[in-house]
């Protein structure tokens, strides 16, 4: 019970102390110039080593605030490889698709020219409110 009296005793006269930007400047210069490490900091001025290391934060030249590192899983970075990769893949069969329309097309063109018949046929679709059945309605030239 005496233990309780004098830890609260201790706790109600403990002062708050308040340091100048001055004296936070000079100790993150000494921080980085390697005088001494944040903990030698912390209990030569009797501060908590997260007060150290706020000063550091906010004063340092090296530490900025505007730096964000950003960290991404190696599975992220795989799936976005792999996407690209499919990417390409259907970009090339798009390609070759495109060839064969075109072969097709032209060929049809010459077969027109060189029977004389009229090959190719446009189809239209009848399309109806969703009852009964599509037809489709064929017309030549």
């Amino acid at each position: 019970m005496a233990r309780l009296e004098i830890f609260s005793a201790q706790k109600k006269f403990k002062k708050i102390r308040y340091f100048s930007e001055e004296l936070k400047k000079r100790i993150v210069k000494d921080l980085e110039a390697g005088v001494y490490t944040v903990h030698e900091a912390s209990r030569e001025h009797e501060v908590s080593r997260t007060a150290v290391y706020k000063w550091l934060y906010k004063y340092s030249r090296t530490s900025k605030q505007e730096e964000r590192i950003i960290v991404e899983s190696k599975s992220y970075s795989k799936k976005v490889i792999e996407l690209q990769e499919r990417i390409k893949e259907l970009e090339r069969i798009i390609g070759q698709k495109q060839l064969s329309i075109d072969f097709q097309a032209k060929m049809i063109e010459l077969a027109e020219e060189e029977y004389k018949v009229d090959i190719k046929k446009k189809s239209v679709l009848s399309h109806s409110s969703g009852s009964g059945k599509t037809g489709l309605i064929t017309n030549t030239k």
